[in-house]
């Protein structure tokens, strides 16, 4: 539970969610249609990631899973 930037519909806290997926623009539509549909979603933002942003999220997440990893073994 985070408390948001700013007031959305008299809500002041919420979850955020970072959602990481490829897959066909069409799916993309489903998604967005869902979640419009869903009223537990307040807002929801879909960005397409170019070759530079997926190699830094595949960066980021091989240190995250290293990290976690190390805190394993101890």
């Amino acid at each position: 539970m985070k408390k948001l930037a700013y007031p959305i519909e008299k809500k002041s806290t919420g979850f955020y969610s970072l959602l990481q997926f490829k897959a066909e623009p069409t799916v993309v539509d489903k998604l967005e249609v869902n979640f419009r549909r869903d009223e537990r979603v307040i807002r929801f933002l879909t960005v397409a990631l170019d070759k530079f942003g997926v190699e830094y999220a595949a960066k980021r997440a091989n240190l995250k899973s290293s990290k976690s990893e190390v805190k394993k073994e101890d």
